[in-house]
């Protein structure tokens, strides 16, 4: 199966190139990219975790694409789907997410990729559900679900599963958006 390609006014999401990799390993090395992940990501884990974006693919016909900024940035990192199914109530599901550059905050690029990305989960793929997550603390993250619109229910919210049960970044918030909420 052939990775598709999104557009949106700004931007292009597209398969991944292997000259994305060394933009991917600064990205995640950055201390402000990762404040809420457990750990910085080496060179290896990088690479690594761009590979299995890659078999995703594959595998579900959705995963996290590349974002570039035609004429002005190559890769400015990833917006994407990801099917979770770790020991949660929800899961299995299907979560949407983003990890962008630094420089590249604060211009809602996170939002307009991510609703590029659900409108192909919605009308492409069929989805009925597309989830996201964060940890209690990421505001960030949580108001680009929120306009997205995205609902919480903070009666959903839990440990992640692969923490340690009160690890300072384990406590996660739970995000929903139905298919037929959805506002093309």
């Amino acid at each position: 199966m052939t990775n598709p390609t999104l557009h949106t006014p700004r931007l292009l999401l597209r398969p991944w190139q292997s000259s994305d990799l060394e933009y991917f390993a600064k990205i995640n090395t950055d201390p402000k990219v990762m404040e809420f992940y457990p750990h910085l990501l080496t060179r290896e884990e990088s690479d690594k975790l761009a590979e299995k974006f890659h078999n995703h693919f594959s595998i579900h016909g959705y995963g996290f694409w590349a974002v570039e900024i035609p004429n002005i940035a190559k890769f400015i990192g990833y917006i994407g789907l990801n099917y979770w199914n770790l020991d949660t109530k929800f899961a299995p599901c299907i979560d949407i997410g983003w990890r962008l550059a630094f420089n590249h905050w604060g211009f809602g690029f996170a939002t307009e990729g991510a609703k590029a990305v659900l409108q192909f989960g919605f009308e492409t793929m069929k989805i009925p559900e597309i989830v996201s997550i964060s940890t209690f603390k990421n505001i960030r993250s949580q108001r680009v679900m929120q306009r997205l619109g995205m609902k919480h229910n903070p009666s959903e919210n839990f440990e992640h599963p692969k923490l340690p049960s009160g690890h300072p970044l384990s406590l996660r918030v739970l995000y929903r958006l139905k298919r037929n909420e959805w506002n093309f």
